[in-house]
């Protein structure tokens, strides 16, 4: 780390004092001066209103996660339209089924989800979502929302602005800062927090603590967080695969933030952040033991502990002078984040030999990204928005254990150790033409997977190549109440290394896996029209999408017979091509000074071709309508809201192994906040979720069950259950 600081303050440094162009630029547009909530950053990589972009984007203050009493990121995106967070029940067994083992999952956006989804902390990626045989990564639990200030939530391809991976959109994390934390004239503050979930009888406790004199800030951020399972509405407390109760599960996570700011002047400042992550969580698995232990490999006990840690460290230098030449704005970020995942079972079978099973998911990430803004004022005003990106990321899993299958042997690799590098540069225009404003963009990135034969059994091949991928977006501010926009854009996803090698070969059983030098990266080609406006009282948005993709990837058979002579070859191809298309709305209404209200829906529709065979994609959610009213004196106040999913119907969605899939049933639920502030420092808040004890499943959680399960009630959602917080500034 000392060589890699040295480095970052070196180039920030250089760079802040660069000669410059011209002495003659605008002042700072009223984007940058207005409330956060109003504001986006992601959405063009510069500060702009969250109606002055053209696409759909929201911003979750840290406000209104405290509000809704979110204890994880599935909560906190519970109420958002067009996305969600699959979470399974913890019904994994040893050695084959990983339901429900990532835990709170990746974001869904728009029916797409995993590591087509871009999701960053700090403008860092978080790790790739991973999942071989009994093992299954997720990318959403390696958050800790008590560290958040605000989250951006952005709808189509965001590969113009950041490269690969956001092929459905992206989710931002923005971390605290110590100005979050600091009244105004404060030089020393924070608070204390604490809540409990009757979810999963979990109880957090939150510190924060900033300071600042004239050229320096710090904070820090720590909390404690202890659980256990999440419930449902299953009825069945056998301990044995009937089970529909929740499997007992005991958690802990412990989580810090850190952060450092010095003003070197009045342009330029520099900042270090430090964050660590560590989650731990003991499965006594009883839906894996066997009804009746009637032969000798049947199992009779399952545990599991899992492990999940990540770190990061960032160095920022951050440089801003309207009056200066060439560019006002200047940032530079230099960052190392290290994952890790481990994931251990112990399998106790009737007679035959126990069996454990040790794997492992690493995720190292070494890198750099600097952005520049140049204001240029004339005829036309513009601000130019150019710079680079450029990781590298290690990836490594490890299976071990004891009692391998059949015709393997362990320790073993599912995909070679890779070094997976990615490099892009871009140029944005933001031109300002009276009431229209042209926003054009321009990407070129390459990518490059390099793996290692060291400890792998398999054959392996390189893979690298380009992509360039444009954006133009279109925003009409003919009205405050009428003011229509346009996106057209194009993203790309590159291959993950276990795409590229992966090598699981069982040649008692006839098949075998290959990789493939020849996968190309997955597309997509995106239009977005919408309409918003505003009045004093009333604001709304309605906007319409389509999105093309094409080259999914997918693992088929390519070769053979599936006989141990000639075995069955897999191999990831690019097989499918998707169209996903929908419509969405949102309204929000001030019906007085206090009393406000809120309304909106999401419908999409999508589906694959692969050959001649369209099948429906099942990743699509149903139709989601969303209403709340609230009321705010100050001093106390409230919200509800009524949530309601349509049914999903069986032309809706594929099959499962050949069997019809489980539907889930249109619902309608209310939840309800509360809160209480007897004094300038001390707030109480209170969530009633479920109001009517309601017994639903969300699609998200319940989708690949098929139709004729006999434990459809182990994927309910949780009944009626509550969240009380305090929370003490000082």
């Amino acid at each position: 780390m000392p060589t890699m600081t040295r480095l970052a303050m070196a180039l920030s440094m250089a760079w802040g004092i660069l000669p410059a162009y011209s002495a003659d630029q605008p002042t700072p547009s009223e984007d940058e001066t207005v409330l956060l909530k109003e504001v986006t950053v992601t959405a063009t990589r510069t500060a702009r209103k969250v109606d002055n972009v053209p696409n759909t984007v929201s911003v979750i203050t840290k406000a209104q996660i405290d509000e809704k009493g979110a204890q994880n990121v599935k909560d906190m995106l519970e109420d958002e339209l067009d996305v969600s967070v699959r979470s399974a029940p913890t019904r994994f067994t040893a050695a084959g089924a990983s339901t429900g083992r990532a835990g709170n999952e990746s974001v869904n956006i728009r029916g797409l989800e995993g590591n087509q989804v871009l999701m960053m902390v700090d403008g860092v990626r978080l790790p790739n979502s991973f999942s071989f045989g009994s093992m299954a990564t997720s990318r959403a639990d390696f958050i800790d929302i008590e560290g958040l200030k605000a989250v951006e939530v952005l709808r189509g391809p965001t590969s113009t602005q950041f490269g690969s991976d956001g092929l459905a959109g992206a989710v931002s994390f923005r971390t605290l800062d110590p100005s979050d934390v600091l009244k105004k004239d404060q030089t020393l503050g924070g608070y204390i927090k604490t809540s409990y979930a009757s979810i999963d009888q979990s109880l957090s406790t939150t510190a924060a603590v900033a300071g600042q004199n004239e050229d320096w800030q710090g904070l820090l951020v720590t909390n404690y967080r202890k659980g256990h399972e999440t419930e449902n509405m299953g009825s069945d407390n056998s301990q044995n695969s009937n089970r529909t109760a929740a499997n007992p599960v005991d958690y802990d996570s412990q989580y810090v933030l850190g952060k450092l700011k010095y003003r070197v002047n009045a342009a330029n400042q520099l900042g270090i952040a430090f964050e660590d992550l560590k989650r731990d969580q003991e499965t006594e698995v009883y839906s894996a033991r066997a009804v009746t232990a009637s032969a000798s490999t049947s199992v009779i006990d399952t545990d599991a502990t899992d492990h999940t840690k990540r770190q990061r460290v960032s160095i920022e230098h951050q440089f801003s002078d309207v009056n200066a030449p060439w560019f006002q704005k200047a940032e530079t970020k230099l960052y190392w984040q290290k994952a890790e995942v481990n994931q251990f079972t112990t399998e106790d079978r009737y007679t035959a030999a126990d069996r454990t099973r040790d794997n492992h998911y690493k995720q190292d990430v070494v890198g750099i990204s600097s952005l520049f803004e140049s204001n240029l004022s004339g005829a036309v005003n513009q601000r130019l928005t150019y710079g680079f990106d450029w990781s590298q990321s290690n990836l490594s899993s490890l299976r071990d254990g004891t009692v391998a299958p059949a015709g393997e042997t362990f320790p073993s690799k599912p995909f070679p150790d890779t070094k997976y590098t990615l490099a892009g540069a871009f140029i944005q225009d933001e031109i300002e033409l009276g009431k229209l404003s042209i926003i054009p963009g321009l990407r070129f990135d390459s990518y490059q997977l390099t793996p290692s034969s060291s400890g792998y059994t398999g054959t392996i091949v390189n893979l690298s190549d380009q992509a360039v991928t444009p954006r133009l977006g279109l925003i009409w501010k003919l009205d405050p109440a009428f003011s229509p926009y346009l996106q057209v854009a194009k993203g790309f996803k590159a291959p993950t290394p276990d795409q590229v090698n992966t090598s699981f070969s069982n040649p008692t059983y006839g098949y075998t896996s290959v990789g493939n030098a020849n996968l190309k990266a997955e597309r997509v080609n995106s239009i977005e029209l919408g309409l918003r406006g505003k009045t004093d009282q009333f604001r709304y948005s309605v906007s319409a999408f389509d999105n093309r993709y094409k080259d999914f990837i997918s693992q088929q058979v390519v070769s053979g017979s599936g006989t141990s002579a000639d075995p069955s070859v897999y191999q990831y191809i690019n097989l499918a091509n998707a169209h996903i298309r929908g419509l969405e709305a949102r309204t929000e209404w001030n019906l007085t000074d206090k009393w406000s209200m809120n309304a909106g829906f999401a419908y999409a529709k999508g589906d694959s071709t692969s050959g001649s065979t369209t099948t429906p994609l099942d990743s699509i959610n149903p139709l989601k309508v969303v209403w709340g009213i609230g009321y705010d004196a100050g001093t106390y106040g409230g919200k509800a809201t009524i949530t309601h999913s349509k049914a999903k119907k069986a032309n809706e969605v594929g099959s499962v192994n050949g069997s019809a899939q489980f539907t889930t049933p249109a619902y309608t639920i209310m939840d309800l906040s509360l809160y209480w502030k007897p004094s300038k420092q001390l707030t109480f808040n209170a969530n009633l979720n479920n109001v009517f004890n309601k017994k639903y499943w969300r699609w998200s959680d319940a989708r690949g069950l098929t139709a004729n399960s006999s434990v459809i009630d182990a994927y309910t959602a949780a009944g009626r259950n509550f969240v009380v917080t305090m929370k003490y500034d000082f």
